[in-house]
């Protein structure tokens, strides 16, 4: 008999009274929602998220004179399995892309709607990423930059097992929806992405999908036969939208040792 789906715990870590106690009400409406801890000041949270294991982890980026050097802290001391949302007043171009890549699932505003605030939640803890439409375009724009400037790098070659694995990222699919098109196993995938993620020196899903639609790493990939007899879609690289790269970022568990393992390509 399976057990009921446990409930997503959550720290609210923010310096106004008014602001956890709002936060808080909204998620006792949420049935799958738990509030396991709250907490005022930077030494609390960082000693808390230490003791009491949560899947989410609000933190406000006013704790900190320094919110990226302290979201790297907040990374290193929490348990395993914890995601952190900041909560800012703003966020600049530059800041958004340093929080992201220190490991941020997610950035809110504090005028962000209940509604929203429940989504992102649920989203960050399924393993996504959240944020606004400036922010997808600045992460897009950063990653155009990038590569222009690596443009005269040799070109990289893939395996037909990775070159599908990229499509699926680029769509959005989740590893095990991957599985099933490639014809292997879940955990498999997650070996090739490792892979993969060495050879183009980016560290996730998300960093990929955009590689992938920059570097039009797909354009003129080839149909390729499904098990069942049928046609693959062809995928060009730039096809992914913006809402597509805020979600390709999912699953990122370390790979294991695989039945099957990469081929080398």
């Amino acid at each position: 008999m399976e057990s009921e789906p446990r409930n997503i715990r959550i720290i609210i870590a923010d310096s106004e009274a008014i602001f956890r106690a709002g936060m808080s009400k909204i998620f006792a409406h949420e049935p799958d929602l738990e509030v396991v801890a709250q907490t005022d000041s930077l030494s609390q949270t960082l000693s808390t998220i230490a003791e009491i294991p949560s899947d989410v982890v609000l933190f406000e980026a006013g704790l900190s004179l320094s919110p990226a050097d302290a979201v790297s802290e907040v990374l290193n001391r929490a348990l395993p399995g914890a995601k952190v949302i900041l909560i800012a007043q703003r966020s600049s171009e530059h800041e958004t892309v340093d929080f992201l890549r220190r490991g941020v699932r997610g950035i809110l505003t504090r005028s962000v709607s209940p509604e929203l605030l429940v989504r992102c939640v649920r989203k960050v803890s399924a393993g996504e990423t959240w944020l606004d439409n400036q922010g997808v375009n600045w992460i897009i724009d950063a990653y155009r930059t990038q590569a222009q400037i690596g443009g005269g790098k040799h070109a990289l070659r893939f395996s037909e097992k990775e070159m599908l694995i990229i499509s699926g990222v680029t769509q959005g699919l989740k590893n095990k929806d991957i599985a099933v098109q490639v014809g292997t196993t879940e955990q498999v995938v997650k070996n090739y992405l490792r892979k993969i993620y060495d050879k183009l020196g980016v560290a996730d899903r998300l960093e990929l999908a955009l590689y992938s639609m920059h570097r039009k790493l797909l354009d003129g990939y080839p149909p390729q036969p499904l098990p069942n007899g049928g046609e693959r879609k062809q995928v060009g690289g730039g096809a992914m939208t913006a809402s597509a790269a805020a979600a390709a970022h999912s699953d990122s568990s370390p790979p294991q040792a695989p039945s099957d393992s990469p081929e080398k390509s």
